[in-house]
């Protein structure tokens, strides 16, 4: 790309959080509470998982991934979004700008994987419970993840190799407290139209993939759980999927209150409060309803 189609801008505004100024101190306060729960709750669980070999399954195994994507995701955005707070210092350099926006789509993408690995593990787990050791052995687990890792650093790349080529003028302001790769595009002067297709297709086929397998697990574990009905046998199915189950219903939740309840409210203030349950909200539940949910860990 030569340089005189590239971008003049050299830094973005983040207008970040829509607090006033005397209620600074306390949003500070209750997110660096949170984010620091969230780091510490996740390395728990990863640490718990690899000191006990009673947690060496299939099941713990894609669950501390999910720990370390959720840990990443929160540092990414939160740390910033902090010392925005504190030192009312809103700008982020455009190296910095482009660099936050591919992580966050690299980890958003690696939450959406996992989650439909360990949803794969759950329909092992309960509709061939003979066949589970033989199915679900290390190697299947670690190619699920590096697999995960290599279609999500390659769907990053691309949204962020298609984002560079734009020139953003003199608009630079970002409306969220972080940036984001829709927001960034509506502010580019350039034609945008490639990013829309590429966003629509190929980001929408990484998206459905994940979610396709999540609900036919689920729909192949009830069906399996209603063919010999029992109140034990659907105690020990909500018992060893209810954590999971909680965890996909808050991650997708916050996309579906995103996209279909935007009539309720403005789109900055949806986009901004969709955004703190996904790097925030979430990321702090996860160890919590895995913990509490879980006897393997709660009698450590």
């Amino acid at each position: 790309m030569r340089r005189e189609n590239q971008s003049n801008v050299f830094e973005f505004l983040l207008l970040g959080l829509p607090i006033r100024l005397e209620q600074q101190n306390v949003f500070f306060t209750l997110f660096l509470a949170m984010y620091l729960t969230t780091v510490l709750g996740n390395l728990l669980i990863i640490l718990l998982i690899r000191l006990d070999s009673h947690l060496h399954t299939p099941m713990y195994f894609f669950l501390s991934h999910l720990a370390f994507t959720d840990i990443s995701l929160s540092s990414i955005t939160v740390p910033k979004m902090l010392m925005n707070i504190q030192a009312q210092q809103h700008s982020i350099s455009y190296k910095g700008c482009i660099s936050q926006m591919y992580l966050f789509v690299l980890f958003g993408c690696l939450d959406n994987f996992l989650l439909a690995a360990m949803a794969y593990d759950r329909y092992v787990a309960i509709c061939h419970p003979l066949h589970y050791i033989t199915v679900m052995r290390e190697e299947l687990c670690v190619f699920l993840v590096a697999g995960s890792w290599f279609f999500c650093c390659v769907h990053a790349l691309l949204h962020t190799l298609l984002l560079i080529r734009l020139s953003f003028c003199a608009r630079n302001t970002v409306p969220n407290f972080f940036c984001d790769l829709t927001a960034l595009l509506k502010l580019s002067c350039s034609d945008i139209s490639l990013n829309k297709l590429v966003i629509f297709t190929e980001g929408g086929l990484l998206f459905i993939l994940p979610l396709s397998i999540i609900m036919g697990s689920y729909i192949l574990i009830g069906s399996t759980a209603l063919k010999a009905p029992s109140t034990k046998r659907l105690i020990k199915t909500f018992s060893t999927c209810g954590s999971h189950l909680l965890v996909v219903s808050l991650y997708y939740g916050t996309l579906a209150g995103e996209y279909f309840f935007s009539s309720f409210q403005d789109s900055s203030d949806k986009d901004i409060v969709a955004s703190i349950i996904y790097t925030v909200v979430t990321p702090l539940l996860n160890p919590f309803i895995y913990s509490l949910r879980n006897r393997d860990i709660n009698r450590l």
